[in-house]
């Protein structure tokens, strides 16, 4: 790392300038700490454009120059998910810490490699999971860690909209990422079965609809709902908990996260003489209904990119672990591998462990 006046200045070298590339950019050429050295691309309109917002940092087609200047200190990915594996691989052996966004990789072997080559190397490896760095869903999981929710019931995702229509990878690959980071984050669990169902429509053999279910040990259950072909934009998440409920829109402008008092209420009937019906009848009579009231919580203002960019810089600095490490993007890559396994095993309901 640079040196300047005992202030450690950390050098990046950005990988793919199109989609998500500028975002990051942005996000961590603000940091104090940070100075973006390079940015490369294959095409050339968003070598343009990168030299044009950013014309301070070289500008390159040639990627062997990001690992070869000695004045980078970390790389970010910002491109599609098949060459993850090989500009990730690259960099690592290069001596480099890695950003690559999400998904890990293209599949199980590769991401596996990727996350040994990094523990190997003694290279910090993290995931671009970006949702785990918003101030809603940390706010939930503060809310989870200190009881205020009770124990995780279910949770309900919809993440739908009108595109992008990706040619490399399905819909589960695209927006899955988001709900089951978000998911293994709060939960702290991974699922013991799997079952998935997709529908290909305008691409071919490439899903642009599907429906996961996901079954937990401790009886949580997590289902998620991922479009394409929605009219509507829709980034809704419910939360359920033994205590309070949240509904997580995080389409809202302001009030994302609605923390409601509501649950049920059920007394036990005491097993005695009576018949099963009896006591069956007995228990649904008793069910009553909680309804309190519902809370907005006050949350941070701040990007989650911005959140993300500080928190790598400072792994890098520390050498501590991500929060959405290579280990925890392999634990979102091996359930998004097992949903695509079982919607092309027309729904088969698989256990996450006989993937590998």
């Amino acid at each position: 790392m640079n040196l300047d006046n005992d202030f450690q200045v950390i050098g990046l070298g950005l990988i793919g300038f199109g989609y998500w590339g500028p975002n990051l950019a942005r996000n961590f050429s603000q940091q104090e700490n940070c100075q973006l050295v390079a940015i490369c691309d294959k095409e050339d309109i968003c070598l343009e454009n990168a030299h044009r917002q950013y014309p301070q940092a070289h500008i390159t087609k040639d990627f062997d120059k990001i690992l070869s200047n000695p004045q980078i200190d970390a790389v970010l990915i910002a491109t599609p998910v098949s060459s993850h594996y090989a500009l990730t691989m690259a960099a690592l052996r290069a001596g480099k810490d890695v950003l690559v966004e999400k998904p890990l990789a293209s599949n199980i072997k590769e991401g596996t490699e990727m996350v040994e080559e990094a523990s190997r190397l003694e290279r910090i490896l993290a995931v671009d999971h970006t949702f785990l760095y918003t101030s809603s869903v940390r706010k939930i999981k503060e809310l989870l860690s200190n009881g205020v929710l009770g124990d995780l019931i279910y949770l309900d995702s919809v993440r739908v909209n009108l595109g992008l229509f990706q040619s490399d990878i399905n819909v589960v690959f695209d927006l899955a990422p988001h709900d089951i980071s978000i998911a293994t984050y709060l939960s702290d669990q991974d699922p013991e079965f799997i079952q998935a169902v997709g529908m290909c429509y305008g691409t071919n053999n490439i899903e642009s609809v599907a429906y996961s279910h996901f079954e937990y040990a401790s009886g949580l259950i997590s289902h998620s709902h991922l479009s394409w072909l929605s009219p509507v934009k829709i980034r809704k998440t419910l939360v359920a908990g033994t205590k309070k409920m949240i509904v997580y829109d995080d389409m809202e402008p302001s009030e994302k996260i609605k923390i409601f008092d509501k649950g049920i209420v059920a007394a036990e009937a005491q097993l005695d003489s009576r018949s099963k019906l009896d006591i069956e009848n007995e228990r649904v009579a008793k069910i009553g209904y909680r309804t309190g009231d519902m809370v907005a919580p006050k949350l941070a203002i701040s990007e989650a990119l911005e959140v993300e960019a500080k928190h790598f810089l400072d792994c890098i600095c520390t050498r501590k672990e991500p929060v959405s490490n290579g280990e925890f993007g392999l634990r979102i890559l091996r359930q998004i591998e097992c949903c695509h396994l079982s919607i092309k095993q027309n729904g088969e309901r698989i256990r996450l462990d006989d993937i590998l």
